[in-house]
Formats: C-alpha cells, structure tokens, sequence
C-alpha cells in the first residue's frame, strides 16, 4: 500500500463526516496532497494571508462554507507507525492556519506517538487554536478494511 492509496477512501470518510455535522452548509472535501493550500483555497474563493505564498500541502482537505464564512479540516495520511515530526508537521500547519479540526491518521500504527500521548499523557502536545479557544488535533489509526477511524485508537476520544 501507498500513502496515495489512503487519500481517496479519507476524502469520502471526510466529506461523509462533514456531512453529519454541518446542516445546510457547502462541503467540500478534496485530495490535496500534490497542491499548495493557498492555490486550493483561492479556487474555491478563499483567500488565506497566512496560507498565501507558504508551501503547505494537506493530504485531505475540508471546507466547510455558509455565506462569507468557512472552516477548514485537515487529515494527513501516513502509512508509517507515527512519530513526533509527523505531529509537528501537523501541528505546524495548525498553528498558523487554525483549522477548525485536524486528523494524523496512519493505517500502521501509532508509533512512538503512543508512548508520548497514552503513556505519558502528553496530550497538551496535541493543542493548537488562537488562544481564545483551544483546539486538540486527533491522532489515530485508519482502518483499511472499514475505511474509517478505528475510533477505539483515536486520541483524544
């Protein structure tokens, strides 16, 4: 298997997810791995300062629009047991944009992640938002065969 393998049953898990949880919204929900953020939000008529001329590339990307207002979602795919730069990655990316949720989602494992995360319970590592309201990214494993979350492994629950 290949991370690319990963993207598109992520993108119909997200765009289903997004669905549930957004009455009466425009949902969009898209492969971006081989995209910068900022060319892929101006497509869809978003313009991003923070995005604009920085090389972000999210593997999954949600947009979630009503009127002049929006949210974004992110997943990033590995196929790797995780490890704290795949989470600083993310949380980079998180940091600067603030999406309104954020997923690491392995179909292997979760790697040193779960040493750090379960059995220190450094979840604060997870935390990212403007400081008015603290955001936790979601690290788990994907589920190959359900092509979902396996939401037992999901961190925090």
């Amino acid at each position: 298997m290949k991370e690319f393998d990963l993207y598109k049953p992520m993108t119909i898990w997200l765009n289903q997810y997004l669905q549930d949880k957004y009455n009466n919204c425009e949902i969009i929900v898209e492969d971006t791995h081989s995209q910068r953020l900022d060319r892929v939000l101006y497509k869809h008529g978003i313009v991003n300062d923070l995005a604009t001329g920085v090389d972000i590339q999210i593997d999954v990307l949600g947009i979630v629009k009503k009127n002049d207002d929006y949210k974004l979602f992110f997943i990033e795919a590995k196929i790797t047991k995780l490890t704290l730069r795949d989470l600083g990655q993310l949380w980079a990316y998180c940091k600067l944009i603030d999406p309104e949720e954020s997923f690491l989602l392995t179909s292997e494992s979760l790697g040193s992640l779960n040493k750090i995360l379960r059995t220190f319970g450094r979840e604060d590592l997870l935390d990212f938002g403007n400081g008015k309201k603290i955001k936790k990214m979601k690290v788990g494993i994907w589920d190959t065969v359900r092509n979902s979350i396996d939401y037992m492994t999901l961190i925090p629950r």
